[in-house]
């Protein structure tokens, strides 16, 4: 079983940043592959970005692309999203979550379908 916890939203003014963290419990962190979605009031869950296991390959909602930054620290068994010039579309709860299963794919997967372990997620608003 993994626990996912993600820490780090809060209220934020446009343009601003937030890093959000995501702290997997476990012994084979770096076998999973690692996305954050986003889920606003009234929609969908998203898609919001992905990383491989080797970090080699990351992904990004058209949205996000050249905003938002993925990453995992290994050694921490945690992921982060660096979230840069925050947009009030961006108000939403992200969740981290995780690919346990086995998945051969160079990219990370965009379908929520193909993940696993699901954090409670973390409100983010970005409001003036």
């Amino acid at each position: 079983q993994v626990q996912l916890v993600e820490s780090g939203g809060g209220l934020v003014q446009p343009g601003a940043s937030l890093r959000l963290s995501c702290a997997a419990s476990g012994r084979t962190f770096s076998s999973y592959v690692m996305g954050w979605f986003r889920q606003a009031p009234g929609k969908e869950r998203e898609f919001v970005a992905g990383i491989t296991r080797s970090e080699r390959n990351s992904a990004y909602a058209d949205s996000v692309k050249g905003r938002f930054t993925i990453s995992r620290d290994t050694a921490k068994n945690t992921t982060y999203l660096q979230m840069n010039s925050l947009k009030p579309e961006d108000t939403a709860v992200y969740y981290c979550a995780a690919v346990a299963r086995a998945y051969n794919s160079p990219f990370p997967s965009r379908r929520r379908d193909d993940y696993d372990y699901w954090g409670q997620g973390t409100q983010v608003t970005v409001s003036s």
